[in-house]
């Protein structure tokens, strides 16, 4: 693993995206510009980001991919380990650059797989490790008897769903926020303050959804299958938006989940 690359801000997520959907996808954000690519086993499409990875000609050490360990694959004693190398076989691009638990499990099983991840990234078969779906409780758990620190914890996070709390003391904990859904399943994508907004910028609702975390500190992961979507959303860096277009934004949160919230579990 020679790879020095660093977490790039903006990576396309792959959630529901179907086999030949998802290569096309990839192989296109890739084309594009994009280094970072966000799968999981509970995806079903590891094999396809894999094989997009080692078709698009690029270096595997420019390209960032993280993958995620499903939370009913923690079952025991090496039981994330296997789960681990599942992925890492169907992906067969020779490594991972970051390996989360999807959500926190049950306090024990969720430990138990931490420290096995731990001896995996120890191996050099993992380059970061980290979590997804954390409240600020399952972080000091782990915090108080990890051995490596979690890089990142990708939680949903945009405007109307804004985790104030937990993005502070992920912060604080130099615990990287990468942020799922940012275009809220294109619900709010209407909203009248992110129209407003994205006219007063001259940019898409999209963008300045994607804009908006990237300004408070955030990696973005917006999912998008079309070409000219995927270019959109990845044209979000020569501009910024305004602080008093932020407030306008900062007012909307209205804890609107649109999957689910694990950071709330016991």
């Amino acid at each position: 693993m020679a790879s020095s690359l660093t977490l790039p801000a903006v990576g396309l997520g792959v959630y529901r995206a179907a086999p030949e959907e998802c290569y096309e996808s990839v192989l296109k954000a890739l084309k594009l510009g994009y280094r970072h690519i966000d799968t999981a086993a509970f995806y079903q499409n590891e094999a396809d980001v894999g094989r997009a990875v080692r078709d698009s000609g690029i270096p595997r050490s420019e390209i960032w991919v993280t993958t995620k360990l499903w939370i009913d694959d923690i079952q025991g004693p090496g039981t994330t380990t296997a789960a681990f190398q599942k992925s890492l076989r169907l992906l067969d691009i020779g490594y991972i650059d970051l390996y989360l638990i999807h959500a926190p499990a049950d306090g024990g099983r969720r430990l138990e797989a931490w420290k096995e991840m731990e001896a995996i990234a120890k191996q050099g078969l993992t380059r970061h490790i980290g979590v997804s779906n954390y409240g600020i409780k399952h972080l000091e758990e782990l915090l108080a008897v990890a051995t490596i620190k979690p890089l990142a914890n990708q939680i949903e996070l945009h405007p109307f769903l804004q985790h104030r709390d937990l993005v502070a003391f992920c912060q604080k904990n130099g615990i990287t926020v990468q942020a799922y859904s940012p275009l809220t399943k294109a619900r709010k994508l209407n909203d009248p303050v992110v129209v407003e907004v994205a006219q007063k910028v001259n940019k898409t609702p999209a963008q300045v959804l994607i804009k908006w975390g990237l300004q408070k500190g955030a990696v973005s992961l917006p999912k998008s299958v079309q070409e000219g979507r995927l270019k959109e959303n990845f044209e979000v860096f020569e501009w910024t938006i305004p602080e008093s277009e932020i407030a306008k934004l900062d007012s909307l949160e209205e804890g609107l989940v649109t999957g689910w919230d694990p950071t709330i579990w016991e």
